[in-house]
């Protein structure tokens, strides 16, 4: 859903043109009046920073089968993961309103909460989509592609809708039922759990930005008899890693993610 920056690098300059330009009548053999270019410079900080680090007694290393390491770093890193996806997430109030008044013709940024049902979950779709372009984002939307991050309950009502309309992709969803990236209704779907209250993320996807730290993402550190204090030491081992991140949303693509407001 999001374009993901590994890097070193601490703070990301980017910039936009903010003044439009429009064309202009021409006549033949007279002079042309120039228009003065104009942008906005934007940044991402990568500086939120999130670890989580165990200590296993030696005793426990040898007799438990859940303290391997491979174990460990594994619960660790989806830990570590699940916290990337919610920070994510949690920067709704950065993207543009959805609600009921979008879905049924009414007035466009509304924060009206819609409840999700088989019968209108395809309305939420098709009318992210009718917003896009509105935006002026079709052709950015037709080289990304657009995406939703449902709460489960959603993706299940999606699951129920498609079960029941058309012919081969029914049959296929009824067989197979559906799994998350499934391409329908001309987007791709995932479900989360992470998702904030009330919340549901949609639009074109990689427009929002996401910067990780390359030097400590996906890194793992045993640490052995780590200190307990100044004078002593615990009988065992640490296992440690670490997330750097930090989130962008462009100005001007604001338009292009949209906050999907259900009860």
């Amino acid at each position: 859903m999001v374009d993901v920056i590994h890097s070193d690098i601490r703070v990301f300059s980017t910039s936009y043109m903010s003044t439009t330009p429009s064309t202009q009548a021409v006549s033949r053999g007279t002079g042309v009046a120039l228009q003065t270019y104009a942008e906005t410079a934007q940044s991402l900080t990568i500086s939120d920073g999130r670890d989580l680090g165990l200590y296993v007694d030696l005793a426990d290393e040898g007799q438990s089968p859940w303290t391997k390491p491979v174990e460990l770093f594994d619960r660790i890193g989806a830990l570590l993961n699940e916290y990337i996806e919610t920070q994510v997430l949690a920067q709704h109030a950065s993207w543009t309103n959805l609600g009921v008044g979008d879905i049924t013709g009414g007035t466009a940024a509304d924060t009206t909460q819609i409840t999700v049902t088989a019968s209108n979950i395809d309305d939420i779709v098709r009318g992210t989509k009718r917003l896009i372009r509105k935006s002026s984002g079709g052709r950015l939307m037709n080289s990304n592609g657009v995406g939703f991050a449902w709460r489960p309950e959603d993706f299940e009502l999606l699951e129920a809708f498609n079960q029941s309309n058309g012919f081969t992709s029914a049959d296929e969803a009824l067989k197979n039922g559906t799994v998350e990236g499934y391409h329908y209704l001309g987007a791709d779907h995932y479900w989360t759990n992470d998702n904030a209250a009330n919340h549901v993320m949609g639009g074109i996807k990689k427009a929002q930005k996401l910067g990780v730290l390359r030097k400590t993402f996906g890194k793992s550190h045993v640490i052995p008899f780590p200190a307990a204090d100044s004078n002593t030491f615990f009988s065992g081992n640490a296992y440690y890693s670490r997330v750097d991140i930090g989130h962008l949303v462009p100005n001007t693509l604001v338009a292009m993610i949209y906050d999907v407001n259900v009860v």
